[in-house]
């Protein structure tokens, strides 16, 4: 299952596909006893998506057997062991892919000449990534960050490794020798080439970056680099070689710290919007700001959804779950909106935004 959404990715998955190209969505549980339902509920809805398949007239026949093979073979690559909030199939003919979302997501089937990424992006801008860049002597690994993990991340480059005759790092940090291996001149090369495609990456995918490494390693890093000398230093050896956990454990209090400080900027420059009259709040107003282009920070609190239904193309109203025409993703139609928009999009705690009905913005105008 995929979890990290980078802009390329997200540029491959909106391009159109030859009809049909079906999104089902389906929301899934961490915890028991939750969780238990889900296979049965994740079996209905892709029972569902071939029943819409089986009733369209627009879909041939070997088509259709193309796109429900490949929504059975999506099944297969499930791993509901390891479930987040939400869960996103894409399949078309010749391709499929599964997404695990760590935000709640309405059950639905669509049909169309594009996959519906409008959940898969607003969970991307609430996980607030980041990346972990841990360097040794002799490897540079990158991790992928979100709200509560980090994996691996396996492209640009990544994994780096090194070997040299007779280079033995563990051996150099036995006798403590590491100071002079970090000033070693293939080493400090090693390290440019690390900070080179660390530069190529944030050139592709913009996010903050933390280093991890030994103090020598950081200082050497701040020497020969020009990326990794502006990212947040956390000097804690061996975590090039480390797991997911240990990684997560060391950067996780800075992860937080940068969270608040972000959460306290956001409800400042909204208590200055509104003395400048530049502030919207609730999801009608901030829906017609949105599809204006006039929202230039949004904030939406975490876990803040709202089931509407378009009155009449001007305003949105309540409604209830599986009302006709209702619409249950609306927040994340809006966080869309609003990046397509050139917005900046912050999530914050639950709470934060009171008087507001779980929604802000400044405007542009």
């Amino acid at each position: 299952m995929e979890h990290a959404l980078s802009p390329a990715t997200l540029s491959e998955l909106r391009r159109p596909r030859t009809y049909p190209a079906v999104s089902v969505l389906t929301p899934t549980h961490r915890r028991e006893p939750e969780n238990s339902q889900d296979p049965v509920r994740l079996r209905n809805v892709v029972a569902e998506a071939k029943k819409q398949l089986e009733n369209d007239p627009a879909v041939p026949r070997e088509r259709r057997i193309d796109v429900a093979r490949q929504l059975d073979q999506a099944l297969t690559e499930v791993d509901l062991a390891h479930a987040e909030d939400g869960l996103v199939i894409f399949a078309a003919p010749g391709e499929h892919q599964v997404w695990s979302l760590a935000r709640a997501v309405p059950e639905r089937v669509v049909l169309s000449d594009t996959f519906l990424t409008r959940n898969l992006v607003s969970a991307q801008a609430s996980e607030r990534p980041f990346w972990v860049l841990s360097v040794s002597a002799d490897r540079a690994t990158l991790w992928n960050g979100g709200v509560d993990r980090v994996t691996e991340h396996h492209a640009g480059g990544f994994p780096l490794t090194r070997t040299r005759e007779n280079f033995d790092a563990e051996r150099l940090e036995r006798i403590g020798d590491m100071p002079s291996t970090f000033r070693d001149e293939g080493t400090r090369h090693f390290l440019r080439d690390a900070d080179t495609a660390m530069a190529g990456l944030l050139r592709n995918d913009p996010r903050p970056l933390y280093v991890t490494g030994e103090t020598a390693a950081l200082s050497a890093l701040d020497d020969v680099g020009s990326v990794t000398k502006d990212a947040v230093h956390v000097p804690h050896g061996g975590l090039a070689h480390g797991t997911p956990d240990a990684v997560w454990q060391a950067v996780r209090p800075l992860v937080a710290a940068e969270a608040r400080k972000s959460t306290d900027a956001v409800t400042r420059e909204l208590e200055s919007a509104r003395g400048r009259r530049a502030f919207a709040a609730g999801v009608d107003e901030i829906w017609q700001s949105a599809r204006e282009g006039r929202v230039r920070l949004l904030a939406v609190e975490e876990n803040y959804r709202v089931t509407v239904r378009d009155d009449g193309g001007d305003h949105l109203v309540p409604a209830e779950s599986g009302d006709l025409d209702a619409r249950e993703d609306i927040v994340d139609e809006i966080v869309e909106q609003c990046l397509e928009t050139g917005a900046d999009v912050r999530f914050v705690p639950d709470g934060t935004l009171d008087g507001a009905d779980g929604i802000a913005g400044v405007l542009r105008y």
